[in-house]
């Protein structure tokens, strides 16, 4: 076999190239998404175990983020909403400031209390008229990060309205690729990729030392890649869909919705973030496709570290200030 390859959800796949036979993978679903663990190991047994201690740790960040399981820290605050605070352990109070400062840094592009957003868009086809603007409006009476209250002696999380809700969707699958990846590496796994359903977290090198590589997909043509770029103990992430969007007055309207008013982003078919950590690339992701261009790409060219590529809605291609993109695929 000469070359594996990592098919992503969104527009991101991973290029693996003259894989030998110490490179492991398996594919799994985790978190109601799919997750492809890639290790490199000295032989089969290693890689197995290496790969289950991953899942494992996937499986227990769910376990504590997931609003679905009513008995997890999150259901528990969301249970809660308006009435008291909730006390949790210092991982999620940690994940939920960090989520926090990231909806200050977008100016609430990113919020995690989009969870209790109405779902008054359909993006099933079943959708013939645009919602109207009142109805706009009262989807997102109950969104807001700055109504989040953290007790940080305490370590309990409040949130001040009845409805509130906080989830992960933006954040969830990138935080648990770190996690994974983070242990790992302690556990002396020498190379390897966590790809979270696009969420992708490398480390290492290719067993024949070149860098791991992504091809970002032309979103235009989702069989043709149109740039090809290392990455380095980095993670990548695309936030956008060309597939789930309505048109209404000639404006393309995404599923990916403002959470400040409410409605669906518009401008853009993708953002692909580079960061050092997944989590904050899958936040930036969702944050730059909602803020637009011009804005989007003026905030990561404020943040070290961190890069983007955004494609606009007529193809065009855009990126931020130190990236290189290398279009011979």
């Amino acid at each position: 076999m000469n070359k594996l390859f990592f098919i992503c959800t969104f527009c991101l796949f991973a290029v693996v190239a003259n894989a030998q036979e110490n490179t492991y993978k398996r594919t799994l679903k985790l978190m109601g998404s799919r997750f492809d663990i890639t290790v490199v190991a000295n032989d089969p047994f290693q890689g197995d175990q290496y790969i289950d201690m991953a899942v494992n740790e996937i499986s227990r960040i769910e376990r504590i983020i997931s609003s679905w399981d009513a008995s997890s820290q999150t259901s528990k605050i969301n249970a809660n909403a308006g009435s008291k605070p909730v006390k949790v352990s210092n991982e999620l109070f940690q994940l939920i400031k960090r989520a926090i400062g990231i909806s200050e840094l977008t100016d609430g592009a990113f919020d995690i209390s989009y969870a209790a957003m109405d779902k008054i868009w359909k993006f099933d086809g079943s959708m013939k008229t645009m919602p109207s603007e009142a109805q706009i409006k009262a989807s997102v009476v109950n969104v807001g990060y700055k109504n989040i209250i953290l007790n940080e002696k305490d370590t309990t999380v409040f949130l001040k309205k009845t409805g509130m809700k906080i989830g992960f969707g933006a954040i969830g699958k990138g935080y648990a690729a770190d996690k994974a990846k983070a242990l790992l590496i302690s556990k002396g796994v020498k190379a390897g990729i966590i790809n979270a359903s696009g969420d992708m977290n490398t480390w290492g090198t290719q067993t024949n030392g070149e860098d791991w590589k992504v091809a970002i997909t032309n979103p235009m043509d989702k069989e043709k890649a149109f740039a090809l770029l290392p990455i380095k103990n980095k993670a990548v992430v695309t936030s956008g869909n060309y597939e789930k969007y309505v048109i209404f007055n000639g404006v393309r309207y995404t599923h990916i919705i403002d959470p400040r008013t409410g409605y669906p982003a518009t401008g853009l078919l993708s953002a692909t973030v580079f960061a050092p950590k997944a989590e904050l690339a899958d936040a930036l992701a969702t944050s730059v496709f909602v803020m637009g261009k011009t804005v989007g790409i003026d905030r990561i060219n404020q943040l070290p570290g961190v890069e983007c590529i955004i494609v606009d809605d007529k193809g065009n291609v855009f990126t931020s200030k130190n990236i290189e993109i290398d279009k011979k695929l």
